[in-house]
């Protein structure tokens, strides 16, 4: 016996595939590409999108009329982003690092070829330029990008970018042969630095965060400027971010099976 929908599910899941049209490649949507896209005729989506509006997960822009995420899509991300197991269990790690170094703390997932920042404490020495969560950076020059992607099957990795590189500084890795090179570095020393390579002056070192399946699901840094982290202080630095890294990792139900 086929079992019937509860009333209304339809209209939910074609809501659903609506808000999920809107992604980094493409945060706006003009009315009648968007129902295009879903499979929805016009008039159908319309209706979809009007409660959608009035409800604040979609909004419009009034020179264009063209639709993009709105305010309560924002609050409701930002709801789940702080009852997230990694967020909850992170953040008394990246307080103590930040207070620890004085410098600034952050947690970062690997969103293509970006990092993505989902948290962080800013140090008492405050960046000219302070990081903000949900501000993303390319991850082949960034320390924990460089973390994320060397935890990635070296195909994958290739697939993800275009050669050659984009350069930021003159330190800039743009080889992706280099680059694979340094990531198997990275991997077999468990952490990574950056020195200028995405700005002037800016020195950061990140270590991975596992699961409980042993895979790396995000990486926590401390960046600051080099005149700080010079290489007699950086060691010290590079260290206190892999133990805190270690124990956000064991509360997450990581298990080391190589260690002693």
């Amino acid at each position: 016996m086929t079992k019937t929908p509860y009333p209304g599910t339809q209209s939910i899941r074609r809501a659903m595939s609506l808000l999920k049209a809107f992604t980094d490649a493409q945060p706006e949507w003009g009315l009648t590409d968007l129902a295009q896209a879903v499979g929805l005729n016009k008039t159908t989506a319309y209706r979809l999108m009007t409660a959608l509006e009035n409800e604040g997960m979609v909004a419009r822009d009034v020179h264009t009329s063209a639709y993009h995420l709105g305010p309560g899509a924002i609050v409701l991300g930002g709801r789940a982003l702080r009852t997230n197991d990694l967020h909850i269990t992170s953040r008394a790690e990246l307080e103590e690092l930040a207070g620890d170094t004085g410098e600034s703390a952050t947690l970062e997932i690997r969103v293509d070829c970006d990092v993505l920042i989902v948290d962080q404490v800013q140090g008492a020495h405050v960046l000219g330029a302070a990081q903000e969560i949900a501000t993303r950076w390319p991850a082949h020059a960034t320390s924990t990008g460089k973390v994320l992607l060397a935890y990635l099957p070296v195909t994958q990795c290739e697939e993800l970018f275009t050669v050659p590189l984009v350069r930021y500084t003159e330190k800039t890795i743009t080889d992706l042969a280099e680059l694979q090179v340094e990531l198997a570095q990275v991997r077999a020393q468990g952490y990574a630095t950056v020195h200028e390579e995405l700005e002037l002056g800016f020195v950061a070192a990140a270590a991975p965060i596992f699961n409980h399946n042993a895979e790396v699901i995000a990486a926590v840094s401390i960046g600051g400027p080099g005149a700080r982290l010079q290489a007699s202080h950086l060691q010290g630095v590079v260290n206190q971010v892999i133990q805190a890294a270690k124990r956000i990792s064991e509360r997450l139900g990581f298990v080391n099976s190589n260690s002693d």
